[in-house]
């Protein structure tokens, strides 16, 4: 992964183009991760009844949810799978043009990659009624999320570096 490009010998111009799409991007991500935290308090719990629902628990029950329909699924999973690749692929392809050792760049560029399959995935194995996958989808998304944080606070570093 050498490239004659390096992200920290970028004229001003391309810089600040960078770190304002980069900012910009971790408002619409770090907004989603909200929605996510209001609909599905942040837990395996949560994101099991968000997606089949809660009618059945006997328990009191702030919000009454329904499991979602196929489509409803499919939608979820096409809309979210295709922009996060698209999101993870720029992010990606700027962390490739970083300093950082090769094996570094390489993880960090296919573990979102890992953790989008294993989130959107998960969820659909969810919704077939294996409910244990709540687990895999709140570590993946964790995952996600702290990665999505390092690419993006490395990248500024690199193009903030002397």
């Amino acid at each position: 992964m050498k490239s004659a490009y390096h992200l920290r010998s970028l004229p001003l111009a391309q810089k600040a183009l960078i770190i304002s799409f980069l900012i910009i991007l971790s408002i619409g991500f770090f907004t989603g991760l909200g929605f996510v935290s209001n609909t599905t308090n942040a837990n395996p719990k949560g994101i099991e009844s968000q997606y089949l629902g809660n009618e059945s628990d006997d328990g009191a029950v702030m919000e009454m949810k329904f499991k979602k329909s196929k489509r409803e699924m499919l939608t979820i999973i096409h809309t979210h799978t295709l922009s996060l690749a698209l999101v993870f692929g720029i992010v990606g392809f700027l962390i490739s043009l970083t300093t950082l050792p090769k094996r570094v760049k390489l993880f960090l560029i296919i573990e979102p990659f890992v953790s989008v399959f294993m989130t959107f995935g998960g969820l659909f194995v969810l919704w077939l009624g294996i409910s244990w996958f709540s687990y895999i989808v709140a570590f993946s998304g964790f995952l996600m999320t702290i990665t999505y944080l390092l690419l993006v606070f490395l990248i500024f570093f690199e193009l903030l570096r002397k």
